[in-house]
């Protein structure tokens, strides 16, 4: 048993906020019917290399961008600009909770399948739209994208080297707008299904990438609305908590240059860190006791940190600061994530039996539920993969509607 067992979701998304969101929604054991364009399908599809390699090592059709944000759904082929697409997907809304959407504001509504439009149908209804900007506001008609939005709503501006050390804004590597879009599109969809649940009333979800960015700007936006102060790019280091950054540390055996994070959360990590590093004597000092004294004596505590750090190897320190537990961590390439042993322990790699390649290995959900633990039956779909099987088991079309439906090319 899973915990959205019965909840039936209509998944008109592409790209990655949607299809993030609804990959939640679905490993939490919602039936996801994923709503594709018939012969091309979801963008993310054709957006490698890499692509999948099948048995005999060639290239298949499905990127590893599409299989990382879509397993769990059912794939069903739809041609919403022709009117028996839109009466079809019409008729499925009547059997389904949940409707979302990452359409410009407006596209919905010429298709007759708006938020306004699918409710007299169902009630209960949950529509989700995921836009750039919002329903509302002046940029609403815009398009939006997650490079831009970081851009827009600040965290360029904080990320990066300091600008008097060479730096300039930085896009972070991951299009975190868009995958914290999906989450709190997550929260805000199972919050609305509760209300559902308790009122026979559904309501419409309008999630915004640029919302959603300045909502992550968290302690760096309540920085500037308290103190009036625009804060800039640290690099790695962080703008409340001194030493809380990354630090050089003596070269590797091979020679090159070797680092490690130091995240000292509080004054006493602070002092434990000055015992290991042999320093007692910066602990006592008043200058640097306290954290809020040693924000405002960085530019004097950090160069000293700096020359302490470089005495010793990377080994070295993290055994001598894991030991006495101040909060401190090695800077991994993507291939020493999966190998490490913890990240194995915890089972963050998942196979899939894929039709096309067997298995496929996927990275994992981190939602672990002790009654109720995300599904793993069913791998990223191939385009239209589970047409007929919806179409039968939720609408009982015969095999003559299938017929007819594939003749006029709607699915």
């Amino acid at each position: 048993m899973n915990s959205l067992d019965g909840i039936r979701i209509l998944d008109l998304s592409r790209v990655l906020a949607g299809p993030w969101c609804t990959q939640t929604l679905a490993d939490l054991g919602a039936d996801v019917i994923k709503i594709e364009r018939p012969g091309t399908g979801d963008d993310t599809r054709t957006w490698g290399p890499p692509f999948l390699k099948d048995a005999q090592g060639a290239d298949t059709a499905e990127a590893a961008y599409y299989l990382g944000t879509n397993r769990n759904k059912r794939s069903l082929t739809c041609d919403i600009a022709k009117p028996e697409g839109q009466a079809l997907i019409r008729e499925l809304v009547a059997h389904c909770d949940v409707f979302v959407e990452n359409f410009k504001v407006g596209d919905m509504a010429r298709y007759g399948l708006d938020y306004a439009s699918l409710k007299v149908l169902n009630p209960k209804l949950v529509y989700c739209s995921v836009t750039g900007f919002g329903q509302t506001g002046p940029y609403a008609e815009r398009a939006g994208y997650d490079y831009a939005i970081q851009g827009m709503g600040g965290l360029m501006s904080v990320t990066g080297e300091r600008d008097d050390m060479g730096g300039g804004p930085q896009k972070v590597g991951v299009a975190v707008a868009d995958l914290m879009t999906g989450m709190y599109a997550t929260v805000a969809i199972l919050a609305a299904l509760r209300h559902a649940e308790k009122t026979g009333e559904g309501q419409q979800v309008d999630m915004a990438l640029l919302d959603t960015q300045v909502a992550m700007l968290a302690n760096l936006g309540a920085n500037y609305l308290v103190s009036g102060k625009v804060p800039g790019r640290a690099g790695n280091a962080h703008q409340n908590i001194v030493p809380y950054q990354v630090f050089e540390v003596a070269p590797a055996p091979d020679g090159h240059k070797d680092h490690l994070i130091l995240a000292v959360g509080n004054d006493s990590q602070y002092a434990k860190f000055c015992t290991v590093a042999d320093r007692p004597e910066l602990a006592s000092d008043p200058r640097y006791a306290k954290n809020q004294d040693r924000v405002r004596n960085r530019a004097v505590l950090v160069p000293m940190l700096e020359e302490i750090m470089l005495t010793r190897s990377k080994a070295d320190w993290l055994a001598a600061l894991e030991a006495a537990k101040v909060p401190c961590g090695a800077i991994n390439n993507i291939a020493e994530v999966f190998a490490d042993p913890h990240i194995q322990s915890r089972n963050m790699v998942t196979d899939w039996q894929h039709p096309l390649a067997n298995p496929v290995r996927l990275v994992s959900s981190p939602i672990k539920l002790s009654a109720t633990p995300v599904r793993k039956d069913l791998p990223p779909p191939l385009l239209g993969q589970h047409t007929h099987e919806v179409l039968r088991s939720v609408l009982n079309y015969s095999d003559a509607q299938l017929s007819d439906l594939k003749r006029k090319e709607v699915i």
